[in-house]
């Protein structure tokens, strides 16, 4: 597998890592009565602050994978990975840091962190764009 298609699962794999997680801790909820079954809120929003942030960061992942992972797919679909697999590693890193800052920590360094490792994100898709469109087919 080429580093882009192992950056592509890994984050694929993160954002069902994410989802899992909360439905555990959901479960676990409902289990020990703490709320019903029908008490949830799409965003947690009727839960604690690390519920929400946890249902944020997966809705960031998802909000992230048609652009990010589109990007990935058109490289490998058109047979050009070669311009993404450099950064394709750096690009999951910095989705998994940005998701467990989310998940850590509010304060104000803790979102300028968050932030820069979004950018970073950006950055890679649009460097990626730039390459994937100017490359001869």
């Amino acid at each position: 597998m080429t580093p882009t298609l192992t950056a592509f699962t890994g984050f694929v794999a993160w954002s069902l890592s994410l989802l899992l997680l909360m439905e555990i801790i959901r479960s676990k909820m409902v289990f020990m009565k703490e709320i019903p079954a029908n008490g949830f809120r799409p965003d947690n929003s009727n839960l604690s602050p690390f519920m929400q942030r946890l249902a944020r960061a997966h809705a960031n992942c998802l909000e992230g994978l048609p652009i990010f992972g589109g990007l990935m797919l058109v490289a490998v679909i058109a047979g050009q990975s070669q311009l993404t697999d450099p950064l394709a590693h750096a690009f999951l890193a910095a989705r998994v840091v940005q998701s467990v800052i989310h998940l850590s920590s509010v304060s104000a360094p803790a979102v300028v962190l968050r932030f820069t490792a979004f950018l970073l994100q950006i950055g890679i898709a649009v460097y990626w764009a730039i390459l994937l469109l100017l490359a001869n087919p």
